[in-house]
């Protein structure tokens, strides 16, 4: 494992068309910080020592939830733990996201963000 030291990022990276406006859209949902931006990047910082980084794709393509063929499908989703799976879905949309057509689970609600990505509220049951 390379060391880590301050300031260094670590985690995911989320390819959008738009990512200021995107990490915009997740730092109002789960109250993170914007910690860095830059030409192409905007970085949120998270309640533990890792990032959550959002850079420019050129020609991005949306997927599509559920998967279809021929069809970009999603790479990676984000999961969130909420108390409240109906007042967190209705903030959620209220900031821009949109409920998935497809619910596969009672306990979890996929949405899809700005960008097309999906991303799941999850309470425990």
């Amino acid at each position: 494992m390379l060391s880590r030291t301050p300031g260094m990022w670590w985690g995911a990276a989320v390819e959008a068309p738009d990512p200021k406006a995107l990490a915009a859209f997740y730092s109002d949902l789960l109250g993170w910080p914007i910690v860095h931006e830059e030409a192409g990047t905007a970085v949120l910082g998270t309640p533990g020592a890792s990032f959550l980084v959002f850079q420019q794709a050129t020609d991005y393509r949306r997927p599509v939830w559920p998967p279809n063929d021929g069809d970009q499908r999603p790479m990676m989703h984000l999961d969130f733990e909420v108390g409240d799976l109906e007042a967190s879905t209705a903030s959620a949309v209220a900031l821009g996201a949109e409920i998935a057509t497809h619910q596969p689970q009672t306990n979890v609600r996929v949405l899809i963000d700005p960008a097309g990505h999906p991303f799941c509220l999850c309470k425990d049951e």
